[in-house]
C-alpha cells in the first residue's frame, strides 16, 4: 500500500512538473523580450512574435492534442508533447548562438505544440482518474500549479536573468531541459496508458479548419487597438483575420456535422450549462491576465526599481496557492457553484480595492492586503471549479477533448485581455511626457556678462554720429535659446532608444529619464542656436573690423596730408625768410639812395651859390717837394639835377619792389598760418580717429570673448538646467506614480467588470445534480 502511494505521488509530480513548465513558459521571455531582441539584431514589432506565436501556437494546438490523447492515449500523447517542449528549448537557446531570429520563432512554435498538449491531459488524467469525492482536491491541485505557474512566470524570468545575466538569455530555456528528460524516462516507467476503447478515424479536416480558425481569430483580435477601435478595426492587421474566421466557421461546423469523431463537440456549444462554463473561462482568462501586471502596479505604487516587483508576485502566488487546493476541498463539499462565486466576488474586492484604495494612497499595507485579496480569489477561480464543472457536464470519454476546448476557450481571454489591458498602461504612459512636461521648468537663457558689458559699450559709441554711422550695420545676435530646446517626448521628436527608454522607465528612474531626453534635446537644438549665435557675432566682428579698416585708412590720410602740410610750411617759411633777407637789403638800399640823393640835392644848391672848391693832394707813394695846392671847380647844377631825378626814379622803383615783397612775405605768413590751423585740425582728427579705433579695438575685442564664452554658457546652462531636474525628482516620481496609477485603476476596473459578469453568468448556472 505504500509503495502504491509513492507510485501515485511520482505520478500526480510527474503530472504537475509538467503543468507548472508549459504554464511558466507563457510569461517566462516576458522581462526578456527587449534583451533578446536587441541581441538578435530585430525591432519591437518583430521582437512581440517571440511571445505572439507561442500564444497562437499553443492554442491551436490544445483541441488536437485532446482528441490525440483520446486515441492513443494520455501517456504517449503527454510524453510527446514534453520531449517537444524539450525539443523546442534545444532551439531556442540554440538560437543565442546561431545569432537567428527566425530559429528563436521556430523553437518558440515547437515549444507550444508541445505545451498546447502538456496542460490539458495532465488536467484530465486528475480529473478522471479520481474519484468522485475527491476529484475537486485533485484539480485544485492542477489549479493551484498552473496558476501560480502563469502568475510568477516573469517573475522567474527576471530570476534567471539577474543569476546568469542578460548576455546568457539562452537559460531562460535550457532551465527546461533536465526538467524534460526527468518527466519524460520517468513516464515511460510510472505513467500508465489512459485511452478511450473505442478508436475512431481522426477529423484531420475539422481539425485543419480548426486550427486555421483560431489563428485568425487570435491573431485579429490581439492587432486591436481597443482606444483607435475605428481605426485599427480597418487595418489590414484585423479585418482580414476577422473576415477569414467568420467564413471559416460554417465550413467548420458543416465539417463537425459529417465527421465520424469531431476534433470539437459542437453540442458543447448548445449545452446551456457547458456554454456558460465556457463563458465563464474567457472570464477567468481576463482576469489571469490582470495578474500578469502585478509586479508593475507593485513597482510603481511602491516606487521600486523595474523587475523588484516580482518578489511580491509571491504573496499573491502563495494565497493562489493556498485558495486552489481550498477550492478543490470546498468544492467536494459544497460543489462548485459557491466556491466560483466565493472566487469571483473576492476578486471583485481585491480589484475594487486597488481601483478605490491601493492606487490613492500608495503604501506597502495597501499592496499587500490587494495581493492577498486577489491571489485568494484567483486560487478559487483558476482552473479547479471550472474544470470540474466542465467534467461534471461531459462524459468520462471526451474528458481530454473537453477540457482542451475548456483551455481553448480560456485562451481567448487570456488572448484578447492584454490588447486592453496593455492600452490603458500604455494610454497612461503616453500622457506621463505631457504631464512631466507641464511641471518642468523653461531652460533659462545662458549668462554671459560680456555681453551687458558690450552692449554698455556700443550705446556709448553710438551716441557719437561719427562712430553711430560706422556701427549702423553691427548688430548683437539674440542670445536666448529657452524657445529653441523645449523638452518633447513624442515619437516623432526622439530616437528609439530613448522612446524605448522612456516606455520602460519606473518610478525610480523617470527623473534620470527625463534628465536623459533634456540633455538630447539640448544636444540637438543647441548647435543650431549657438551657430547662429556665432554667426551673428562673426558679422558683427566682421562689421567692427571692417570699421577698424576705414579708421586705418583715414588715419593714413591724415597723416599723409599732415606731412605734406608740414613740407609746404617748411618750404613757405623758408621762403618767407628770404624775402625777410631781401626786404632788408631794399631797405638798405632805399637808406643808400636817400643818402645820396640828399648829397646831390645840396650839391646841386652849392653850385648855384658859388664855386666849389676841390681840395687835392698828391698820392703818398709819391714824394713831391711841391705843396698841395686847392682847386676851384664851378659844378654843373642841371648835371647834379638829373643825376638827383634819376636816383628818386631808381629809389621808387626799389620802394614799389619793398612793398610787393613786404606784400609777398603777408600773404606767405598768412597761408603758413592757414596751413597750421588746418593741420591742427588734422592732428584733431587724427586723434579723434584715434579713440575712435580703440573704442572699435574694445568692441570687437569684447565680442570676440563672447565668441568664445558662448558654447562655455550653452553648456552651463545645460548643467544648470539638468541639475533643476534632479531636484524634482520627488515631484516628478509622483506625477509619474499619478498618471500610471490610471492606468492600473482602469486596468483593475476591468478585472473588477469581468469578475462581475461572471458572477452573473453564474446566477443562470444550475448544477446537474440539482437539476437531476
Amino acid at each position: 500500500m505504500q509503495n502504491k502511494n509513492r507510485k501515485t505521488g511520482l505520478i500526480m509530480a510527474l503530472y504537475l512538473m509538467g503543468i507548472f513548465m508549459g504554464a511558466v513558459d507563457t510569461g517566462i521571455v516576458s522581462p526578456a523580450r527587449t534583451i533578446i531582441q536587441n541581441s538578435l539584431g530585430v525591432n519591437d514589432n518583430t521582437g512581440i512574435w517571440m511571445i505572439t506565436i507561442y500564444t497562437l501556437a499553443y492554442a491551436a494546438v490544445i483541441p488536437v492534442s485532446g482528441k490525440l490523447a483520446d486515441k492513443f492515449g494520455r501517456k504517449y500523447i503527454y510524453i510527446i508533447s514534453v520531449a517537444m517542449f524539450g525539443a523546442g528549448s534545444v532551439m531556442c537557446g540554440a538560437a543565442s548562438f546561431a545569432g537567428s531570429f527566425e530559429v528563436l520563432l521556430l523553437g518558440r512554435v515547437v515549444q507550444a505544440l508541445g505545451g498546447g498538449g502538456i496542460i490539458p491531459i495532465a488536467t484530465a488524467e486528475f480529473g478522471t482518474t479520481f474519484p468522485e469525492e475527491k476529484r475537486g482536491m485533485a484539480l485544485g491541485l492542477v489549479g493551484m500549479v498552473f496558476g501560480v505557474a502563469n502568475i510568477i512566470g516573469s517573475s522567474i524570468g527576471s530570476l534567471i536573468l539577474k543569476i546568469a545575466g542578460n548576455a546568457n538569455w539562452y537559460w531562460l530555456f535550457y532551465v527546461n531541459i533536465p526538467i524534460c528528460i526527468f518527466i519524460v524516462m520517468g513516464g515511460l516507467v510510472f505513467i500508465k496508458n489512459h485511452k478511450v476503447q473505442e478508436v475512431k478515424k481522426i477529423d484531420i479536416f475539422g481539425t485543419v479548419i480548426l486550427v486555421g480558425m483560431i489563428l485568425s481569430v487570435l491573431y485579429g483580435l490581439r492587432n486591436i487597438d481597443f482606444f483607435s477601435f475605428n481605426t485599427s478595426i480597418r487595418s489590414t492587421e484585423v479585418y482580414p483575420y476577422l473576415i477569414t474566421f467568420f467564413l471559416l466557421l460554417p465550413v467548420f461546423v458543416i465539417a463537425e456535422k459529417r465527421a465520424e469523431d469531431p476534433i470539437m463537440n459542437l453540442s458543447y456549444f448548445t449545452n446551456p450549462r457547458i456554454f456558460i462554463v465556457l463563458t465563464m473561462s474567457v472570464i477567468v482568462g481576463v482576469s489571469m491576465m490582470g495578474m500578469v501586471f502585478i509586479p508593475q502596479f507593485a513597482e510603481n505604487a511602491l516606487k521600486m526599481p523595474s523587475g523588484t516587483g516580482g518578489y511580491y508576485v509571491a504573496v499573491l502566488g502563495i494565497f493562489a496557492g493556498v485558495g486552489s487546493p481550498l477550492s478543490g476541498k470546498l468544492i467536494d463539499k459544497y460543489g462548485a457553484k459557491k466556491v466560483l462565486m466565493f472566487g469571483f466576488f473576492v476578486t471583485m474586492i481585491g480589484a475594487l480595492f486597488i481601483v478605490l484604495v491601493a492606487t490613492e494612497t500608495s503604501s506597502l499595507p495597501t499592496v499587500l492586503v490587494s495581493l492577498v485579496l486577489i491571489g485568494l480569489g484567483m486560487g478559487f477561480t483558476i482552473g479547479t471549479p471550472l474544470n470540474y464543472m466542465m467534467l461534471e457536464n461531459t462524459k468520462p470519454e471526451e474528458s481530454n477533448s473537453a477540457l482542451a476546448t475548456l483551455s481553448l476557450v480560456r485562451s481567448i481571454g487570456t488572448a484578447v485581455a492584454p490588447a486592453i489591458m496593455v492600452g490603458f498602461i500604455s494610454h497612461a504612459g503616453l500622457s506621463v511626457g505631457d504631464r512631466i512636461m507641464n511641471i518642468l521648468p523653461q531652460p533659462e537663457s545662458p549668462v554671459i556678462t560680456q555681453v551687458e558689458e558690450l552692449k554698455t559699450m556700443l550705446e556709448v559709441m553710438k551716441s557719437d554720429p561719427d562712430t553711430a554711422d560706422m556701427l549702423k550695420d553691427v548688430k548683437l545676435p539674440d542670445f536666448s535659446f529657452s524657445g529653441s530646446t523645449g523638452i518633447e517626448m513624442g515619437a516623432s521628436t526622439l530616437p528609439d532608444n530613448l522612446l524605448d527608454s522612456l516606455k520602460s522607465a519606473d518610478a525610480t528612474n523617470i527623473t534620470g529619464k527625463v534628465k536623459d531626453v533634456a540633455a538630447y534635446m539640448f544636444d540637438k537644438n543647441t548647435p543650431g542656436v549657438i551657430a547662429d549665435i556665432e554667426g551673428g557675432v562673426e558679422t558683427g566682428i566682421a562689421s567692427m573690423e571692417k570699421g577698424i579698416d576705414g579708421i586705418t585708412e583715414g588715419e593714413k590720410g591724415l597723416r599723409s596730408g599732415i606731412t605734406s602740410m608740414e613740407s609746404a610750411i617748411a618750404k613757405m617759411e623758408k621762403g618767407n625768410k628770404g624775402l625777410e633777407t631781401a626786404i632788408g637789403q631794399m631797405k638798405i638800399a632805399l637808406a643808400d639812395q636817400d643818402a645820396a640823393i640828399s648829397k646831390m640835392i645840396a650839391a646841386s644848391g652849392a653850385s648855384t651859390a658859388g664855386v666849389m672848391t676841390l681840395s687835392m693832394a698828391a698820392p703818398e707813394s709819391q714824394e713831391s717837394e711841391q705843396p698841395s695846392a686847392d682847386i676851384q671847380v664851378v659844378p654843373d647844377a642841371a648835371a647834379m639835377q638829373a643825376n638827383a631825378e634819376e636816383l628818386r626814379l631808381a629809389r621808387a622803383a626799389l620802394a614799389q619792389q619793398l612793398a610787393s615783397a613786404d606784400a609777398q612775405k603777408k600773404e606767405l605768413e598768412s597761408n603758413i598760418s592757414a596751413l597750421e590751423e588746418k593741420k591742427g585740425d588734422m592732428e584733431a582728427s587724427l586723434a579723434q580717429l584715434g579713440e575712435e579705433k580703440a573704442a572699435l579695438l574694445g568692441a570687437r575685442n569684447k565680442t570676440k570673448e563672447i565668441q568664445v564664452e558662448v558654447p562655455k554658457a550653452f553648456e552651463k546652462s545645460r548643467s544648470s538646467y539638468l541639475a533643476r531636474i534632479d531636484a524634482m525628482n520627488t515631484r516628478i516620481q509622483d506625477v509619474f506614480q499619478s498618471v500610471m496609477n490610471m492606468g492600473f485603476k482602469q486596468m483593475f476596473l476591468t478585472v473588477f467588470v469581468a469578475n462581475l459578469l461572471g458572477m452573473l453568468m453564474l446566477l443562470f448556472y444550475k448544477d446537474k445534480k440539482s437539476t437531476e
